[in-house]
């Protein structure tokens, strides 16, 4: 079957800073992709190359079998959303709509927007100035518009990066009930969204893909057995020392609240128990005090603090 996308070798430089490097990636047609990394890793520049906005300075792309190139044939294959969509204040959630429409058709059926005003659900809001709207009900309608020329790929530049909560669980509740109909290949760095929803995901970092691959297969791959070590009075040099105990795999640094250090240790053979006594001998030697010592399941966050940290220090 064709790749929904496909970037070969996709390299994007502005002047001395190199945003892409070699990015190659095939998306599978029909499926939920989360395109995963911290901020400026080169997401929204891949986004912007597929949807023609910007020019690669080399590789090539491709949307649903169609080259992407200066005549922009490909754009008919999609629907695109920016990172902060921005819309005219004095129109109606309806009315933009019905303006974005035009583009695809000569007069825009009221019962197409009545369809998708209903299934990102702002009919309520379908009349009222979109200067009234909250960001939720923005990234809502700005998905409705991107749907509104039924395309074979939705490409949305992180939907719900800054919602609240709730904002957040709607757009997500909204991508789950697309599943099947279109093939959304969206941009984030909220690790728990990709979770939740995505059925494939790429972690890319620096400007190239570190790892694609079906998000069971990636969770089962990478999630060895972990143990989460949090310890009072640690310093710089406490890793390196957790990293030399015994049964140890892997240590990574997961964060620092106050005086205490937390840890994700990644167990030989899965010997969890091994490392769990390692790290009580080792706190009681040199006068920590352990306020977490448990063997838990890693979740996406550790998968992909894991994998970019090992890249890093290759």
């Amino acid at each position: 079957m064709t790749p929904a996308i496909s970037m070969s070798e996709v390299t994007k430089r502005y002047r001395a800073v190199t945003a892409l490097s070699s990015l190659s990636l095939d998306v599978p047609a029909g499926s939920i992709f989360g395109f995963l990394g911290p901020n400026g890793a080169g997401k929204t520049t891949a986004l912007k190359i597929l949807a023609g906005l910007t020019r690669a300075t080399s590789g090539s792309a491709a949307v649903n079998g169609i080259a992407v190139d200066v005549q922009g044939t490909h754009r008919a294959q999609l629907g695109y959303l920016a990172q902060d969509p921005q819309f005219y204040g004095w129109m109606t959630g309806r009315q933009t709509l019905e303006y974005v429409a035009g583009f695809f058709m000569p007069r825009a059926t009221r019962g197409r927007i009545d369809e998708l005003l209903d299934l990102v659900g702002i009919a309520d809001a379908a009349n009222r100035r979109t200067s009234t709207y909250s960001g939720g009900m923005r990234q809502r309608l700005g998905i409705a518009q991107a749907l509104v020329g039924d395309p074979a790929v939705l490409l949305l530049d992180e939907p719900a990066a800054a919602l609240d909560p709730l904002g957040r669980h709607d757009v997500l509740r909204l991508m789950e009930r697309l599943r099947g109909t279109t093939t959304i290949f969206y941009s984030t760095h909220i690790l728990d969204d990709v979770q939740r929803v995505s059925d494939h995901v790429a972690i890319v970092d620096r400007g190239r893909v570190v790892v694609s691959a079906p998000t069971t297969e990636l969770m089962r791959r990478s999630a060895a057995p972990t143990v989460r070590v949090a310890l009072v009075g640690a310093n710089d040099g406490t890793e390196a020392a957790l990293t030399g105990l015994s049964g140890v795999s892997a240590v990574v640094a997961a964060g620092r609240s106050g005086d205490e250090w937390n840890y994700d240790i990644t167990a030989d053979d899965g010997r969890t128990e091994v490392v769990q006594g390692a790290v009580m001998r080792f706190a009681a030697e040199t006068g920590l005090i352990v306020t977490c010592n448990r063997r838990e399941a890693l979740d996406l966050e550790a998968v992909f603090l894991r994998i970019v940290n090992e890249e890093r220090a290759a």
